[in-house]
Parts: structure tokens; C-alpha cells; sequence
């Protein structure tokens, strides 16, 4: 039996990461549509803002949602800009302003020490009203690096690296991210939680 489920995201790459990871599942898989109402994330964790995006793409679409939260950690900077990732620039999603802001806050900061992880709080809904949200969490160890690398990914890609002297994740072929990012780690954990339900 298919069901239909929305991922709560207008995000190209996200939603084709997602997308791709969902490929075996029986879910008939779409998007929000490009005039869904803003959704504002004002939880002060993941969890909170990840829950709210799927409430609303739930009651919009009238059907099971997906929707996560995610961010970079960055240890020197005593986690920031965490939660925040996505505006912490100032204006929401402009990936530009953010690498420069985080390279600039880590200006002088040796390699060793620009520790940061990615994290992802991934949440399932069954409607917009389920009591029980379904929540998984996937982390991606690596470094900052200093100065962008690689045209792939999106976001914090650029100038994140699972080692010291290897690629981006933004030099990473999409299959490759796959196997590593912490939105596939989150994915996985929450399709296993569901697998595990439904028997």
C-alpha cells in the first residue's frame, strides 16, 4: 500500500537528498508547493523547530509529514551557530553571507581546534495533529575549513570536512554525501523506527 507523504521543505537540495533517500520506501513522496505559507521557526532547539515545519506541512497537505531541523556546531564558537544556521547572517538561507560570517568568527583559529558537526533532528508526523511525533537524529563529526571548497551541496558544504586534509562535503558526489551526512544518519534511524513499528 503507497501513502502519501510531504516532505516539509521548499529547499531544492534538501528535498533532493531526501528524495533519493527515500527512493525504496511506499510513499508516494512530494514537496510543499512553492506558495505554502512561511513557516516561523522560533523553538529555541531542532526538535521544536523541526515538529512545527511538519505540524504545518501536515495540515496544509492533509497527509503524513516528514520534516527536520538541522544545523552546524561549531566547538570554538560554543556551538553556534547551531539552531540559528540557516539565518545566522542575518537573512534566511543566504548560504553566501553565512560561510563568510562563520570564516570570519573562526578568523586565527587553528585547524585542529575548528572542530564542528553537523546535526539533523529529523520528525515524522502521521497528521497534523498526532500526539506521538516519530523523532530521529543524525550527527556528521568533521572541521571547518578555511576558505570554501567544491561547487555540490548546499549550505555550511563548502567549508565542512570529515578530516583535516580530505574534501568538502560539498566536493562529495551526491552518493557520497549519502553515506555520510547526518540527514541520511537521521533518515535512516527514523525509517527504522517506523519498519520496527509496523510490525
Amino acid at each position: 500500500m503507497v501513502n502519501k507523504l510531504v516532505l516539509a521543505t521548499q529547499n531544492p537540495g534538501k528535498l533532493r537528498e531526501l528524495s533519493a533517500l527515500l527512493a525504496e520506501m511506499p510513499w508516494e513522496v512530494q514537496a510543499l508547493p512553492a506558495d505554502a505559507p512561511a513557516v516561523e521557526e522560533h523553538g529555541l532547539t531542532f526538535v521544536e523547530n523541526a515538529i512545527l515545519k511538519a505540524r504545518s506541512a501536515a495540515a496544509l497537505m492533509g497527509c503524513a509529514a516528514i520534516a527536520d531541523d538541522s544545523g552546524i556546531e561549531v566547538d570554538a564558537l560554543n556551538g553556534a551557530p547551531g539552531v540559528h544556521s540557516a539565518r545566522y547572517a542575518g537573512s534566511h538561507g543566504n548560504d553566501a553571507a553565512n560561510l563568510r560570517r562563520l570564516l570570519d568568527a573562526l578568523e586565527g583559529v587553528a585547524l585542529a581546534q575548528r572542530t564542528a558537526r553537523f546535526r539533523c533532528v529529523m520528525v515524522y508526523l502521521r497528521h497534523a495533529h498526532d500526539p506521538a511525533p516519530i523523532i530521529a537524529q543524525g550527527v556528521w563529526e568533521g572541521f571547518i575549513t578555511t576558505a570554501p571548497l567544491g561547487s555540490g551541496g548546499f549550505g555550511y558544504d563548502p567549508v565542512f570536512a570529515s578530516d583535516l586534509d580530505g574534501p568538502t562535503a560539498a566536493q562529495l558526489s551526491p552518493e557520497q554525501k549519502n553515506t555520510l551526512s547526518h540527514r541520511a544518519k537521521a533518515l535512516h534511524a527514523l525509517v527504522a523506527q517506523l519498519q520496527a513499528q509496523a510490525q
